[in-house]
């Protein structure tokens, strides 16, 4: 009977000093004690990305999409290789591989490139020797022997996805928090840290706006049911297990997203400006019809891309947020939740309902506020925790 299979992801932060590295090293070595297989995906150390986007921004301002994927991909590669040295100095067989030798066949998008396939024949030869693999993250390679990048949060798309080829037993996510919380627990005091949350309930935390897991991710792991767990590299504890199809909370949670602009056009220019987004491949999040204006709301850096063909077509923009309510019973209590916000002095331009959520645009200086204000009232007395802790989700 082959022993249990475990896919360890740890981020830059983690990964950020040579300190932090034996402090990894420790968490594979538990694992693997503890009688599993251990596949391990690591990022670049933080900041090194960064530093060598720079240094080609520094000879292009638009360098090269091809060398710019080879330069980058050198991050991890550094971060695999120490991680390798720190565990075969500690007694332990470790063997690095990068994403061309991991056969992470990716299509040919350069800098944005998505996984197509995993040859996991590799890392079974090495995991039946009884080795530690370890991967680079956010990498792979083409079909003509090319390294891409997987783009922003690629090295958890690498883990998710390796945990699925390998058919693994979960797949854990080390961060520097310590599990999925019902709202950023920086701008709500009392957020809650929840102990199991199904797959589309963290989806949609996930698109709009909880920055604790890379939406690629989620997607993947949920059609392909891989149990994701988010735990902290510098905490001993069970973390957030994410599983399952069913959320058992009225609200089990609150995603903020910041980034937002709202654009008011005239009618006749709605059909243009939609060719122009979709030609840019730019997505819209909603059309808002109000009585007295038509608005588009996009990513702020989007509309950027978007300026120089929205002159004159532009009668004003504002940047605003968008609060998200996530749990079984959020389309039903939409609008109590909007309502109440009214009545607290919360100026609000739009209410979007969607399955299991609602979403309320408002203005970036009083999203905090309205946040506390649907936790107090929808998730605090709930007590979240314990009540997650007495279901069990199937998955």
């Amino acid at each position: 009977m082959k022993k249990p299979l475990i896919v360890q992801k740890f981020g830059g932060t983690s990964v950020g000093s040579i300190e932090r590295i034996h402090q990894v090293a420790k968490h594979i070595i538990d694992a693997k004690n503890a009688g599993n297989r251990v596949v391990v995906v690591v990022s670049a150390m933080s900041g090194e990305t960064n530093r060598l986007l720079d240094l080609a921004q520094q000879i292009d301002s638009v360098p090269n999409a091809r060398e710019l994927d080879v330069l980058l991909a050198s991050g991890e590669q550094a971060s695999m290789a120490l991680l390798a040295i720190t565990l075969n100095k500690m007694g332990y067989s470790a063997r690095s591989l990068t994403g061309g030798q991991a056969n992470i066949l990716t299509n040919g998008q350069h800098n944005d490139a998505t996984i197509v396939n995993i040859d996991t024949t590799a890392i079974d030869q090495l995991l039946a020797q009884d080795q530690i693999v370890i991967v680079a993250g956010f990498q792979g390679i083409t079909a003509g022997g090319d390294i891409t990048t997987l783009g922003r949060g690629g090295s958890d798309t690498t883990a998710v996805a390796l945990a699925g080829a390998l058919k693994a037993d979960e797949c854990q996510i080390f961060t520097d928090v310590d599990g999925v919380y019902t709202c950023d627990p920086r701008i709500v005091d009392d957020a809650q840290k929840l102990t199991v949350i199904d797959f589309p309930s963290m989806e949609k935390m996930a698109r709009f706006g909880a920055k604790v897991l890379h939406l690629p991710s989620v997607e993947y792991a949920w059609k392909n049911q891989v149990p994701l767990r988010v735990l902290s590299t510098f905490d001993i504890n069970q973390g957030s297990l994410v599983k399952g199809e069913e959320c058992h909370l009225p609200i089990c949670g609150l995603a903020i997203q910041r980034d937002m602009c709202l654009i008011k056009i005239d009618q006749e220019s709605l059909v243009a400006i939609e060719e122009q987004c979709q030609l840019f491949g730019i997505d819209i999040w909603d059309v808002i019809e109000h009585p007295e204006w038509l608005g588009l709301v996009v990513k702020s850096d989007a509309y950027s891309k978007l300026e120089m063909v929205l002159q004159g077509k532009v009668a004003d923009r504002n940047t605003i947020s968008l609060l998200t309510a996530v749990g079984a019973d959020a389309e039903s209590l939409a609008h109590t939740a909007h309502q109440l916000l009214i009545d607290n002095q919360i100026v609000t331009t739009h209410l979007r309902l969607d399955e299991q959520s609602f979403t309320i645009a408002l203005s970036v200086e009083q999203v905090n506020c309205a946040a506390n204000i649907l936790h107090q009232t929808y998730i605090k007395p709930i007590e979240a925790v314990d009540c997650l802790q007495k279901h069990v989700f199937s998955g």
